[in-house]
């Protein structure tokens, strides 16, 4: 306490100069409406870039919970989109077979992703329990990311489209051309599309997408644009390099896509083979 007596003896100048210089801003601001707005426009200056400050830190910090909301958005809406799609399509094809498919998707979260080996798979928190099955679709909001191998209780393993094993259908989006989309080992940004017949017009830029010939993706689906392209050795087909809408190195959430249908069409597949 005389430690405080004592610095207010020794300041008490400097103290009064500071309580004369705050009395005589209130009168100020007080009596002129021009200072008064200045000083609350600071006010409200200082006061907002720190609310903002505080709304930046919450926002940050609640991305988990935004994401994990947009995601189940997505989910619903993909549902959503591949039912009408089937109920516009009964309408305008009635005598349909091939587009008339029921397509449901279901997201999962990444826990393993390998993408720098020759053969690569991804790993998520989806299983058994969820109705994954092998030969499901995996994609993300940008393009396909690779097929359900494996699956357990909990967890299922994927086949990786950075896989020397992975052989998917795809094709050209403004042609009805097709072929098998592999991978070299090398970029794991760029794939291959072989067994393109040289017949087919293409050019650098073009789209490539999911060609519907399965039961594992449905047709449109977003795989890359053509960087290069040459013909084999043979000069019967081309040999395409495709940039890949994904980043397969990372790859946080995806979407596993189910065909109610797959059974039936498996099915009718394997008398055609007997």
């Amino acid at each position: 306490m005389q430690q405080i007596i004592n610095f207010l003896i020794r300041n008490k100048h400097f103290l009064l100069f500071l309580l004369l210089l705050f009395l005589s801003l209130v009168f100020t601001i007080q009596s002129h409406s021009y200072h008064k707005s200045k000083f609350v426009g600071s006010t409200n200056f200082l006061s907002g870039g720190i609310y903002s400050w505080q709304h930046s830190i919450s926002d940050y910090f609640g991305l988990k919970d935004e994401n994990t909301r947009l995601l189940e958005e997505n989910e619903r809406l993909h549902n959503r989109l591949s039912f009408l799609e089937k109920d516009s399509m009964a309408i305008k094809y009635v005598d349909t077979i091939s587009f008339n498919r029921p397509y449901t998707y279901t997201k999962a979260r990444v826990i393993k992703n390998d993408y720098s080996k020759i053969d690569n798979y991804i790993l998520i928190n989806r299983g058994k329990k969820d109705s994954v099955v092998p030969d499901m679709g995996v994609i993300t909001d940008k393009g396909i990311v690779g097929i359900i191998e494996n699956t357990s209780e909990n967890y299922s393993r994927i086949i990786s489209i950075l896989n020397s094993n992975s052989r998917i259908n795809a094709g050209l989006k403004k042609s009805n051309q097709y072929g098998s989309l592999i991978w070299n080992g090398k970029d794991p940004n760029i794939v291959q599309l072989e067994t393109i017949p040289r017949q087919a017009i293409l050019k650098e830029g073009d789209t490539i997408i999911t060609n519907g010939r399965s039961t594992i993706f449905p047709k449109g689906i977003g795989i890359g644009t053509i960087v290069n392209y040459k013909l084999d050795q043979n000069k019967s087909y081309y040999l395409i390099d495709i940039k890949l809408f994904n980043d397969m190195t990372d790859i946080g959430f995806v979407y596993i896509i189910k065909n109610s249908d797959a059974d039936e069409i498996k099915s009718l597949e394997k008398l055609n083979h007997e």
